[in-house]
């Protein structure tokens, strides 16, 4: 199955009204984060079944090209095929998978992209591994969004192994960001901390609540009983 033979497949399944949706959802308007996107209006279900399609035949020269591609879409699927190659992989494929994304963070550049990709491959990449922290905080103070959104979304693998250190120390390095999209991306990793172990999000509450971003603040403590929500919120004015 050629590349060629994938992209008929999108076209084929575009939708025009959905598209038009997709494209207000993710801002794709002048001066938006996702200013200049196009969409095709192909949901990631069908996504999902196209990589399952071509997974083992696309190449990462063919990956490459989609994901140079302006089409949302595209871009979105030669992650998740990435992410599927890269659960098939040995070691020494897994490595160089990894190197090929951390190449690309300029084609990851919508939330949805970095949410459905970020955890499987940079965060599983760098589980256990001693060098994790100077990769994760060079994303974090990196100049782009999307690289920073990689850097705190990748600790989700980590949280999921039970480990919360890097989450917290990259949730710290990210207090001051100015985006939303920042701020929620942080939120719900300290939410999810906040699953396994209640102690440790509420410590960190304890030490930042007063200068978080309010929307930071909202995600982290979303689970919280009313009146825990109302005494973090209303503290810090």
């Amino acid at each position: 199955m050629s590349l060629n033979e994938l992209k008929n497949d999108f076209l084929k399944l575009k939708n025009k009204k959905k598209a038009l949706i997709l494209q207000r959802f993710f801002k794709t308007g002048k001066g938006e984060y996702g200013e200049g996107d196009i969409f095709l209006g192909v949901v990631v279900p069908k996504q999902r079944e196209l990589v399952k399609k071509y997974w083992s035949t696309i190449a990462l020269n063919d990956i490459q090209e989609l994901l140079n591609s302006r089409i949302h879409e595209h871009r979105l699927t030669a992650l998740l095929i990435l992410v599927k190659k890269y659960q098939e992989a040995d070691e020494k494929e897994k490595q160089k998978i990894f190197d090929f994304y951390l190449s690309n963070t300029k084609n990851i550049n919508n939330w949805d992209l970095v949410d459905l990709s970020a955890p499987n491959i940079v965060g599983n990449y760098l589980l256990n591994r001693n060098d994790n922290n100077d990769i994760l905080f060079k994303l974090a103070n990196s100049s782009n969004l999307w690289e920073k959104r990689i850097s705190i979304l990748a600790t989700f693998e980590f949280i999921k192994n039970n480990q919360f250190e890097k989450t917290i120390k990259i949730s710290e390095a990210l207090l001051n960001e100015k985006h939303d999209l920042i701020h929620k991306a942080v939120g719900w990793m300290l939410r999810e901390i906040g699953k396994r172990d209640i102690c440790l999000l509420e410590s960190f509450l304890t030490k930042h609540h007063k200068s978080m971003p309010r929307t930071m603040l909202r995600y982290a403590i979303e689970k919280f009983p009313e009146s825990k929500r109302q005494f973090f919120l209303n503290s810090g004015k």
